[in-house]
């Protein structure tokens, strides 16, 4: 029988005492271990965290919590090949997605760690300046940042075991918030793993990190009103958890990330053989690719100039063309598997839903696997897709696939393809390509009020942008409407969901006293 992978609640490790789940290969479909959660002492495990965790996490300065953060990071490090494994086994991806994942995961929290010990000896953040509420100054107010006692409940995604955990815990240990991460069944090994390293090396305090493996029946309703819960996933479980009694009626704060139908557009006055097209198409090309198109930042909606459609298409599919999908252990590859042989299916059903509204401009399922049996595999090809209608594909703009699928679509002028990336009602982040500055940053402002992240590409930065997919922990992740609502990351700014805001009343000497020069 596989091996059951334990839970870390109350300061120990604790199996799960039903038959647990199977996690798979997903390109050879064989067993790789079991997860389960099933007996947990769930009211205990919270309120270990909260008492023990939180109290120990608050005893420290933000320095000191950084010194954690680092020593983790050295941890994560030293273990990177194993996670590399585990990554291709249990997610089935290439190297180079491995590396988004892991790596990314690691840098993040060596960003925090290097932005939390600029921090120094404090045990709370300032917020402004003190302001006089009387005429002679006697009197003032100044708001600070305090840690919130309770605990961050983590429900992460299938697609980032790595980097989902420790760009949410990252600045909640930072603040002083003990976390409880509950990873997505399916590819809950890594997390499991990188949860186990850094806690038997004895770097946080008991109760900081616990990790919950197998279902997430029950954990909501351990949720008190101090608490906070940061969910990435599908809309239609970030409605449910939004309508919990705990976030409803109790107030406790939510941070949200669901779907989201991201979109790449290049301005008009480009030629077919310009370095603006060039640079969308390789863009375009890549974020289908990468993670097998497994990222909530990937694009799934191009827009350019109707002049353009035919050579665009053209462009994005000679990239495609190039992309050898299968095993990720074997040479060529490119690109490896959905997570899940449930997950094709269920990128097959949405790939129809879109191919009765569009045209297919490149179909990567002509090509052979390497190395993978279609009928076993989770591996999906790379599919364009395109509508010269975009007003009437209604769909188009309404459904997100979560694999290696994108629509192209014309616009007629500027101000259309802008109400088209518009119609995804909300989005993490979009894309956009051109030289001209001025015309840049107007629809840069433009899309602004509806997309988390706007990411700009022209020639002189094609060879060092980070990449349209990529969330950076220097900048914002989350977007409105559709995409969640959520913030996070953004620097120092992700310590604002951790921390609860006061205004202090008091005299100029007490708040000196607070908030010391």
């Amino acid at each position: 029988m596989t091996e059951l992978l334990a839970n870390h609640v109350c300061g120990r490790w604790q199996a799960g005492t039903g038959p647990g789940s199977v996690l798979r290969d997903p390109v050879r479909g064989s067993a790789l271990v079991r997860v389960d959660a099933t007996g947990l002492d769930l009211p205990a495990a919270f309120d270990y965290a909260r008492e023990t965790g939180g109290a120990a996490l608050r005893a420290l300065s933000y320095a000191q919590r950084a010194k954690l953060l680092a020593d983790a990071a050295g941890v994560l490090q030293a273990g990177r090949d194993a996670y590399y494994a585990i990554s291709t086994a249990n997610s089935g991806t290439v190297k180079s997605d491995t590396a988004v994942d892991v790596d990314g995961a690691i840098y993040t929290l060596g960003q925090y760690a290097r932005w939390g010990a600029a921090l120094g000896d404090a045990r709370h953040l300032a917020d402004g300046e003190a302001v006089a509420l009387a005429r002679d100054g006697v009197f003032q107010s100044r708001h600070i940042q305090v840690p919130a006692r309770g605990v961050a409940l983590f429900i992460n995604a299938f697609n980032f075991p790595a980097w989902g955990l420790w760009e949410k815990a990252a600045p909640a240990l930072l603040s002083g918030v003990p976390v409880i991460v509950k990873p997505a069944t399916a590819t809950a090994w890594l997390t499991q793993r990188m949860v186990r390293d850094v806690v038997e090396a004895g770097i946080v305090p008991p109760g900081a990190l616990s990790v919950i493996c197998g279902s997430a029946a029950g954990l909501m309703d351990q949720l008190q009103p101090w608490d906070m819960v940061s969910f990435t996933g599908s809309a239609e479980t970030a409605a449910a958890i939004r309508g919990h009694a705990a976030v409803a009626r109790h107030a406790v704060r939510s941070n949200i990330e669901a779907d989201s139908i991201n979109s790449a557009l290049l301005l008009p006055g480009h030629g077919p053989d310009s370095e603006a097209v060039r640079l969308l198409a390789r863009e375009v090309a890549r974020e289908m690719t990468v993670k097998s198109g497994q990222k909530c930042t990937a694009i799934r909606r191009v827009f350019v100039p109707g002049a353009l459609y035919d050579a665009v298409a053209q462009a994005i599919g000679a990239q495609l063309a190039e992309v050898a999908v299968g095993d990720p252990r074997s040479e060529g590859v490119r690109m490896g598997s959905l997570v899940s042989r449930e997950q094709y299916d269920s990128v097959q059903k949405g790939l129809a839903g879109l191919m009765a509204h569009t045209d297919v401009l490149h179909d990567g399922r002509r090509r052979a696997l390497v190395d993978a049996d279609p009928a076993v595999a989770a591996c999906a090809r790379p599919v364009l897709l395109g509508t010269r209608s975009p007003d009437a594909a209604s769909l188009v703009h309404d459904m997100e696939v979560f694999g290696p699928v994108a629509t192209l679509m014309p616009y007629r002028d500027l101000a259309h393809g802008l109400a088209l990336a518009r119609r995804g009602q909300g989005s993490l982040v979009a894309s956009l390509y051109g030289e001209d500055p001025a015309a840049l940053a107007a629809a840069a402002a433009d899309l602004a009020a509806s997309h988390g992240r706007v990411h700009v590409v022209t020639p002189e930065v094609g060879r060092t942008h980070t990449g349209h997919g990529n969330v950076m922990p220097q900048s914002q992740h989350g977007g409105p409407g559709r995409a969640g609502g959520g913030s996070e990351l953004g620097g120092l700014r992700a310590l604002d969901f951790y921390h609860r805001k006061a205004a202090v009343q008091a005299s100029p000497a007490v708040l000196q006293a607070l908030v010391p020069a």
